[in-house]
């Protein structure tokens, strides 16, 4: 099996992934907050193997790299917890369309912080990406969908979209260092951020609901990372970008076959126009990246 073939297999083997979690987060009827804690306690377990057995858990973060990977992980860990919270108030569907509108809120930060400019066809994906949030939020939730304060849980997916971006900017600092080191220390600092509000005095009794935990933790985190990682060492940009829309299709098919939650025709229209401007966003401006840059903005799903 050639380089290419096998980064596309695991490209698309981590974003099915990533497009399941939602399944998990809501099955497991906890609180974005502890699901979010288990998931990075679980995902630190199995990222801290992972680096042991690649012998890079010493002697490679300077204090600085060290500083930045945990601000980095402040941000990716808020934004889980927008992200997962959103779920129960917008649905899987319409948070992961929104969700989707990362790539023009990083276009915003590469303007204001690196004087990147925005240029024209950037600013018509930039309206057709705007015009189709319009028409998700307008939109009334079909009767399949229960769930309550539909414009928060929309405004929780654009403050996880803002975290992404973030994360992405932050990692850009992090050139070179290896990337499982980068998610290991993010998840760490998941860990301690969220300690001290994890309901440890109301632990799930189910051991499905462990199951659920751990499969967050050790599959969505841990594994997804190692695929995704592998992938963006033998993709070209460009085929990165087109395979992480595989993330949102998945699931908004998980949502319909699991929770029948249908989408209205204009959220349709609207999560359609979202994501066909931020494919040809990531498409547009695949200006060649470093494989310890790109994992760490795509790893925050």
């Amino acid at each position: 099996m050639d380089k290419k073939t096998q980064g596309t297999l695991e490209m698309g083997g981590a974003m099915a992934i990533s497009g399941t979690i939602g399944w998990f987060v809501v099955q497991s009827g906890l609180p974005a907050l502890d699901v979010v804690f288990w998931r990075c306690a679980f995902g630190a377990a199995t990222l801290a193997l992972v680096c042991a057995a690649m012998g890079i858990l010493r002697g490679v973060l300077t204090w600085r790299q060290a500083a930045w990977a945990a601000l980095g992980g402040v941000a990716i860990v808020t934004n889980w917890l927008l992200l997962f919270g959103a779920y129960s108030h917008a649905s899987i569907s319409i948070a992961t369309a929104v969700y989707n509108t990362q790539p023009f809120m990083l276009v915003a930060f590469g303007a204001l912080l690196f004087g990147e400019r925005i240029t024209l066809p950037k600013i018509g994906w930039l309206a057709l990406a705007f015009g189709g949030m319009l028409l998700i939020v307008q939109a009334r939730p079909g009767a399949s969908f229960a769930g309550s304060n539909y414009a928060l849980g929309i405004g929780m997916a654009l403050g996880a979209a803002f975290f992404w971006a973030v994360a992405s900017v932050i990692a850009k600092r992090l050139t070179g260092t290896p990337p499982h080191l980068i998610a290991l220390v993010q998840v760490c600092v998941g860990v301690l951020m969220l300690a001290p509000f994890a309901h440890f005095g109301d632990l799930p009794r189910e051991p499905r609901t462990w199951l659920l935990l751990v499969t967050v933790g050790v599959v969505h985190t841990g594994i997804m990372y190692i695929l995704l990682y592998g992938a963006v060492q033998k993709l070209p940009t460009y085929l990165q970008g087109a395979l992480s829309f595989i993330y949102p299709v998945v699931a908004i098919a998980v949502d319909f076959i699991a929770f029948s939650h249908r989408l209205q025709p204009a959220q349709w229209l609207g999560a359609a126009a979202i994501l066909l401007a931020a494919a040809a966003m990531n498409l547009q401006g695949s200006r060649p990246r470093t494989a310890a840059t790109e994992p760490a903005a795509q790893g925050a799903k």
